[in-house]
C-alpha cells in the first residue's frame, strides 16, 4: 500500500517540472523586457501596454490636481504684432503692491512634470514645441536629443538641447513675490509646468536665461533690443492672467516701456 501510494503522488512531478520550468523562462523573459526599457531599448510602458495595464497606471499615479486642470484659461495670440489697446487694458488692471521678499524656496514649486500621459515631462515639450524644425527624440521616446531653436531674447541659433534652458517669463522667484506666495502646491506645479499658454514657457539659451535670472523688467530686458516690446507686453499678458501684481518700481518700469513702444510704432 506505501510502495502504491508513493506511486500514485510521484506520477505528477514530470509535469510540475516542466511548468516551473516555463515559468522560470517567463519571469527570465519579463525580467529582461523590464531592463530593456530601463537603458531605453524598449519604449517606457511596453510592459503594461501588454499586459493591458496601462490606462490602470496612468489613472493611479497621476494626480488628482494636474498642472493643466488648475491653469487659467489662455489667449491665444495669432502673431507677434502687439496689440497696445488690449495690453495696456492688461497693465491697467494689475493691481501694484509690494512684493514679498522672503520665503521662496525653489522645490515648493514643483516643475518639469509630466502633465499628460506620456513620459515627456514640461522641458522636453517645450523643447519639441520651440524646435524650429521637427525635433529628435531618444531610443524610448522621453527626451529630445536634437533640434534647432532660436534664442527669442539673443537671436542665436542652437541646436544642442542640453544648451537650452525652459525660461519661466515670469520668472518663479518673482512670481512667488507678486502672489505666489499664497497658492497652493497644485497651483504653484501648474504655474511652473504651464503648457497651456506658450507665453509662459519658453525655450532659451543658458546665457540669457542665467542672465536674467530672477529679474523684472525693471533689472534686466533682453539683449536682443527689437524683442524688448514684445518681452515686456507678454511679460504683462502673463501677470495678467496669473493674477500676478507689479510693485511701484516694476510698474512705471513697465508702463513707461510699453507706452514708448506704443509711440514707435506709430
Amino acid at each position: 500500500m506505501m510502495r502504491g501510494w508513493g506511486k500514485a503522488t510521484g506520477a505528477p512531478r514530470p509535469r510540475r517540472s516542466v511548468l516551473l520550468r516555463g515559468l522560470l523562462l517567463v519571469l527570465a523573459m519579463l525580467a529582461l523586457a523590464a531592463l530593456a526599457e530601463r537603458v531605453g531599448v524598449l519604449p517606457v510602458g511596453t510592459l503594461e501596454r501588454l499586459f493591458g495595464q496601462e490606462t490602470k497606471r496612468h489613472r493611479s499615479t497621476r494626480p488628482a490636481n494636474t498642472a493643466v486642470a488648475v491653469a487659467p484659461p489662455a489667449v491665444a495670440r495669432a502673431s507677434d504684432r502687439i496689440d497696445f489697446v488690449h495690453t495696456q487694458k492688461l497693465l491697467d488692471g494689475i493691481r501694484v503692491e509690494p512684493e514679498k521678499r522672503r520665503g521662496y524656496a525653489r522645490d515648493d514649486w514643483p516643475h518639469w512634470l509630466s502633465t499628460d500621459r506620456s513620459c515627456l515631462n514640461a522641458r522636453e515639450q517645450v523643447l519639441i514645441r520651440d524646435s524650429q524644425r521637427p525635433a529628435r527624440l531618444s531610443a524610448n521616446g522621453c527626451a529630445v536629443v536634437s533640434g534647432e531653436w532660436i534664442d527669442p531674447y539673443t537671436g542665436d541659433r542652437v541646436t544642442d538641447p542640453g544648451l537650452i534652458d525652459i525660461d519661466h517669463r515670469v520668472p518663479l522667484e518673482e512670481a512667488y513675490g507678486s502672489g505666489g506666495h499664497a497658492w497652493s502646491r497644485d497651483r504653484r506645479a501648474a504655474y511652473a509646468n504651464d503648457l497651456t499658454d506658450p507665453l509662459t514657457l519658453l525655450a532659451v539659451g543658458q546665457a540669457s536665461n542665467r542672465a536674467k535670472g530672477a529679474k523684472g523688467p525693471e533689472e534686466w530686458l533682453p539683449p536682443k533690443r527689437d524683442g524688448i516690446c514684445l518681452y515686456v507686453a507678454d511679460w504683462i499678458a502673463v501677470k495678467a492672467r496669473w493674477s500676478l501684481s507689479m510693485d511701484e518700481r516694476e510698474r512705471v518700469t513697465v508702463g513707461n516701456i510699453l507706452a514708448d513702444c506704443r509711440q514707435s510704432a506709430r
